[in-house]
């Protein structure tokens, strides 16, 4: 038996590695939501959204944005429902805040959140549990009636819908 013949090459072995390190990494990410989703819709008002998943995208949010376009917003997946508050710092645009829980249920909205202009920056503690938040621009959730208790819909690039 020659040597090495059963054994993995070297770049076979990296390229094991590297699998196993990405799928590693996923699975720590990962929340059991389609990470394809595009939409988020309350009734028949749909938003697009850019999806925050890691907590360094959920750090940095809508942080510098100096202009979110009308029906756009940005959807934060956490990997266990709780409380999660939120704050303005390094916020530009006001922004409504919406807490959805695990079924898809708002649970709780701070609307006009307000840009920080203070050290410490104050944090908006929601008085339920949720497994997500969107921010939209500030007004939203007044002009589309969006209340706690509404259902959001999560939409996929497959089942967009306008």
């Amino acid at each position: 038996m020659k040597k090495g013949k059963d054994k993995l090459s070297p770049k076979m072995k990296l390229l094991f590695f590297i699998f196993l390190l990405f799928i590693g990494t996923f699975r720590i990410f990962a929340t059991g939501t389609d990470p394809k989703i595009n939409k988020v819709c309350f009734n028949d008002n749909c938003f697009s959204v850019e999806l925050a998943l890691t907590p360094q995208e959920q750090i940095q949010g809508l942080m510098f944005r100096e202009f979110l376009p009308q029906n756009s917003g940005m959807l934060f997946i956490f990997d266990k429902e709780e409380i999660w508050p939120f704050y303005m710092k390094n916020t530009l645009i006001p922004l409504d805040i919406i807490w959805v829980n695990k079924k898809k249920m708002v649970v709780f909205i701070e609307e006009n959140a307000r840009p920080c202009r203070e050290e410490p920056c104050p944090l908006i503690y929601p008085d339920k549990s949720a497994a997500y938040v969107i921010e939209l621009n500030a007004g939203m959730s007044d002009e589309i009636g969006l209340e706690a208790g509404c259902i959001v819909e999560f939409i996929g690039d497959k089942e967009s819908r306008e």
